[in-house]
Formats: C-alpha cells, sequence, structure tokens
C-alpha cells in the first residue's frame, strides 16, 4: 500500500513538472516570436541573440518535458544535439527543403541558413535553460 501511494504521489508530482515544462514552452515560444516581430524596440545585443537563445531553451523544456525522469545533462545532450543538427541542416539547400524554410513556420522551425554563432547562441540557451532546471524543478524533485 505504501509503495502504491508513493509511487501515485510521484507520477502527480512529475505531470505537474510536465505542465510547467508545457506552460515554459508556450511562454518561450511567444517570447521568441516577440523577440523576432518587435526587434526594432530592443536593445541590439538582444535583438540579434535571443531569437535562437530562446529558440533552444523551448528545446531544451521540450526535452525535459519529454525526458521528466531523466537527467538535466542528458536533455541537455538531447537539446544540443537537435539545435546544432538544425543548425547543420541549414547547409543543405535542395530545392524541396528550400521551398520549407521560405514558409513562415518552416524558416522558424528549421532556419534559412547556417550561422556559426547561432551555435553559440544555442548553446546559451540550452545552458540557461538547464540552470532554471536545476534551481526550481530537477534539483527540488530529488530531494523529496
Amino acid at each position: 500500500m505504501i509503495l502504491l501511494k508513493t509511487k501515485l504521489s510521484s507520477n502527480i508530482k512529475f505531470r505537474n513538472v510536465r505542465k510547467t515544462y508545457l506552460i515554459y514552452m508556450i511562454a518561450l515560444i511567444f517570447l521568441g516570436l516577440a523577440s523576432r516581430k518587435y526587434t526594432h524596440a530592443l536593445p541590439f545585443f538582444l535583438a540579434e541573440n535571443a531569437g535562437d537563445a530562446l529558440w533552444a531553451m523551448m528545446v531544451y523544456f521540450g526535452f525535459s518535458l519529454l525526458l521528466v525522469r531523466k537527467s538535466i545533462s542528458l536533455c541537455s545532450l538531447f537539446s544540443l544535439l537537435f539545435s546544432f543538427g538544425i543548425e547543420f541542416s541549414q547547409m543543405y539547400q535542395a530545392d524541396w527543403i528550400i521551398q520549407i524554410r521560405s514558409t513562415w513556420l518552416g524558416a522558424l522551425v528549421l532556419g534559412k541558413g547556417f550561422l556559426s554563432v547561432g551555435l553559440i547562441r544555442y548553446t546559451v540557451g540550452i545552458l540557461l535553460a538547464a540552470l532554471w532546471d536545476h534551481l526550481f524543478f530537477k534539483n527540488h524533485l530529488s530531494s523529496k
């Protein structure tokens, strides 16, 4: 009976964390879109870098949502691999993928052209998201 109660409370705890990750993802999508739309209202540094960092943070929280019981380092690794994979895929310039990238959604998800600085932006975004995750979620989950 105690094992069942512990497992049930653990599942509820992880379900609540998943909901929070989903909320973060949605908020980051809106922040990322706003960072692209209102670049004129942002300081130059944020206008140039925030969108990619926010996108990478959203990717991190997506992996954290899917892998809620896994470590921060594993979620970070998958997020880096995914983000870097998307960036490096931009070197591929076949007609069919260029057509996809020419759409609004295709450009947001796949980008338009390879920029090595994007790798730095993604890394910073994932590090910030992992730090946030450590401070507010996984550190607390493992201690209770």
